[in-house]
């Protein structure tokens, strides 16, 4: 398999996971009802009718705060707001929606609002087989790629609003299509650093089409199952040594002691080789430093996104050099893709984290979900 540099990067950001400022006038409205618990990249807070959704963290190490106004469609006539105060002003319930990260479509389905989406860049990404149909049938309008995404497209299918990603805000199409009367609001969900932090982004979804309790119920019950499963994990009666990532060229990339993944396998109750380190995202290191402390691990999670031992020592002849490999304890996630070939790890995982945490319970200790089927992560073949 190959693997372009673009896709492993962003494999990178997603595994281990402009304006100038304007001044903060949002607090001369005012707030109150925050409901936002685990997320650190965005607030809710209502006023009256208006929702202020503020997005703290649209991208990595971000020091704009871009703040949004959602007023009820019935009450925009009434309701007078200083637009000099808000990045955007969209009117609610949203009726048509252009996203732009595959981890958008499951809060959409989620919320059973995935009429609403009209356009998408790149839909080969895209694995839900409930949107694949949409776009079959021409309902969902392939865009282009999100760095230079068809702006003539976006204009004509006229959306209430854009959901944006970005590593930054060097993006000129959605500067065009701002221009154009078309509200962008840029999403940072991918900058979370904890499991239930990603899945509260359903929160953000919610707003938009005044689902807002729908979307609290919905990140509660995730919240449940995955506290339940953590607490099934704790009665492990050891923790196994685990090791990550692999080869990119190179360079090893292992994920950080304080990342999204580190996050998981602490809370599988295992003994993952770099919890101390305190990198937020992966780590760059040589192939001997990672041999040197995981030779004798005994599981290897995610050897980038090689899907088997064969594939593998293709690659690098010496991963048979490691003990997880020669016992066959690998195991990854790139192979559960959709029909189009999209990782359905990088789309659902963010907003099913128990599902993801009962399937590493059941590689790490499998006698306390014996019948456990997994559905993310899988031995390599």
């Amino acid at each position: 398999m190959k693997i372009t540099k673009a896709f492993f990067l962003c494999y990178l950001v997603l595994f281990f996971s402009c304006r100038q400022k304007k001044e903060d006038t949002s607090s001369k409205v005012p707030q109150s009802q925050k409901s936002v618990t685990h997320a650190k990249g965005f607030q809710i807070e209502k006023s009256g009718d208006i929702t202020i959704l503020k997005l703290l963290s649209p991208w990595l190490n971000s020091k704009t705060v871009y703040t949004y106004a959602l007023i009820p469609k019935e009450k925009l006539s009434t309701i007078t707001l200083d637009k000099d105060a808000f990045d955007a002003i969209i009117t609610i319930p949203v009726e048509r929606i252009v996203v732009t990260s595959t981890t958008h479509i499951p809060a959409l389905e989620l919320l059973s609002v995935e009429n609403k989406l009209v356009g998408f860049p790149n839909t080969n990404f895209i694995s839900s087989k409930k949107t694949r149909k949409r776009i079959d049938s021409g309902l969902v309008k392939e865009l282009g790629s999100n760095e230079t995404i068809n702006t003539e497209m976006v204009i004509e299918l006229n959306p209430n609003v854009i959901i944006g990603f970005g590593l930054n805000n060097q993006n000129k199409a959605y500067e065009t299509i701002s221009m154009s009367n078309i509200p962008v609001v840029y999403n940072g969900d991918w900058t979370e650093e904890t499991p239930l932090g990603k899945a509260e982004w359903i929160k953000f979804f919610g707003a938009f089409f005044q689902l807002d309790k729908k979307a609290d119920s919905l990140f509660n019950a995730t919240k449940t199952s995955y506290n339940k499963a953590k607490l099934l994990a704790h009665k492990a009666k050891r923790e196994p040594t685990v090791m990550t990532g692999g080869l990119f060229k190179d360079i090893w990339y292992v994920a950080g002691g304080n990342s999204w993944l580190a996050q998981f396998l602490r809370d599988a109750h295992t003994n993952y080789l770099w919890k101390h380190t305190e990198e937020t995202g992966s780590i760059p290191l040589s192939f001997e430093s990672v041999f040197d402390r995981g030779q004798s691990a005994e599981f290897w999670l995610s050897p980038s996104l090689h899907g088997s031992y064969e594939e593998m020592l293709e690659t690098n002849r010496h991963y048979k050099e490691f003990s997880a490999f020669k016992n066959k304890k690998i195991y990854s996630h790139a192979n559960t893709r959709g029909e189009t070939g999209g990782l359905l790890y990088f789309e659902l995982a963010p907003s099913r984290p128990d599902v993801v945490l009962k399937d590493l319970i059941h590689i790490f200790h499998p006698e306390l979900l014996p019948n456990y089927k997994p559905f993310f992560i899988k031995p390599l073949h």
